[in-house]
């Protein structure tokens, strides 16, 4: 049994300890009771936070930009920390999950993987370069493992076009085009100014580096275009250059949207024997999914909606995510979605991107 340690309880350590268990509403008491685990071999079995409140159980000051608010939950079944240090010297946890600010992201991973710890660190690994390869290589030297919380390759509709590129069922992928924007968000004042998060860039286009090296390898260079503010990207247009000449991928992301779209992502997928296309988003308050996932086949029944897997919850994608890195510390290897190294190589496309913007040229990925 991997037992399971989450330090930090804002939106998203909230979101990863809905994702683990299963859940009861007591009348009696008026809080949420935990039922079970959702997880396959593995458990939250503790929480850090310094918040008395959250410790307490009482989350209904956390709100997110998808999902329900925060509520009442009985964490009686629940180890909880207010000095995060103690959850690290427990001996019961076996994977730690750093959900604290970006700012805090290198020194905890350090002193976990210093305790012996193997690290799951939510996205981005960190805004710079240099403090993601000192967390890679303590965790390589300490023999532990780093994962970091990439959580796209998990939704559903990611997850099918990753599955039907890699499977060679249609055939070789030729191109792939890719969109994620938002409108400047005024739901969180930690989000607020995007220079707190390096940029929507890191930030925000960091899921479709890390998702386009997963489906297509690393580029070998990337051309971008866009806007830079105080030398961070606001939006971003990017051709990603490969080997061979014959693959063509390109993306575009950014925060500069109007404020009726505040989200849409989506994608096109080119290959051999099939296009694959999915585009989504929150239109003026309501999700609108203007083509769900769409197979369209050369031979044989030409348009298709292929069935997904994956549960429908709004966690799910969070429960997948954390199955894999159960899996991961049972197998003693981390799945390559969710690998230090791949986080910090898609942190170094972000870098590249910044630049080329700012040159106007090329620049190679060391």
């Amino acid at each position: 049994m991997v037992r399971i340690g989450i330090i930090g309880l804002g939106f998203m350590g909230m979101t990863h300890f809905e994702g683990a268990h299963r859940f009861k509403d007591d009348a009696k008491s008026g809080r949420r009771r935990i039922t079970g685990s959702k997880l396959k071999n593995g458990k939250v079995t503790a929480i850090a936070t310094r918040n008395p409140k959250k410790l307490d159980g009482d989350w209904r000051s956390i709100q997110g930009n998808f999902g329900p608010p925060g509520s009442l939950n009985d964490l009686s079944k629940i180890k909880t920390y207010s000095d995060y240090h103690e959850l690290l010297a427990d001996p019961d946890i076996d994977l730690v999950d750093v959900c604290l600010p970006l700012e805090q992201h290198e020194q905890v991973t350090l002193e976990a993987i210093k305790a012996g710890k193997n690290v799951m660190v939510e996205k981005p690994i960190s805004l710079d370069l240099k403090a993601a390869n000192r967390m890679v290589l303590a965790a390589q030297k300490a023999n532990v493992q780093l994962m970091v919380a990439h959580v796209l390759p998990f939704f559903p509709e990611f997850a099918f076009a990753l599955s039907a590129v890699a499977s060679g069922k249609y055939g070789k992928l030729k191109a792939a085009h890719l969109r994620r924007v938002i409108t400047p968000p005024n739901w969180s004042s930690s989000l607020s100014d995007f220079r707190k998060i390096g940029g929507w860039g890191i930030d925000l286009h960091i899921h479709d580096n890390h998702f386009i090296s997963t489906l297509c390898g690393a580029p070998k260079q990337v051309f971008s275009q866009g806007t830079l503010i105080d030398g961070l990207v606001n939006h971003v247009h990017s051709n990603y250059v490969y080997e061979a000449p014959d693959l063509a991928v390109s993306c575009v992301s950014g925060g500069i949207a109007a404020k009726g779209l505040e989200f849409a992502h989506g994608f096109e997928l080119f290959l051999e024997d099939a296009t694959i296309a999915y585009n989504a988003g929150t239109y003026d308050g309501e999700w609108v999914v203007d083509r769900q996932v769409t197979l369209i086949k050369n031979k044989g029944r030409k348009v298709t909606t292929p069935k997904l897997k994956g549960g429908s919850e709004w966690c799910s994608a969070f429960t997948a995510e954390l199955q894999a890195a159960v899996d991961g510390i049972i197998a003693g290897k981390s799945p390559d979605m969710l690998s230090g190294a791949m986080a910090r190589d898609a942190l170094k496309l972000c870098h590249a991107e910044a630049k080329s913007i700012a040159s106007g040229r090329l620049v190679k990925i060391n």
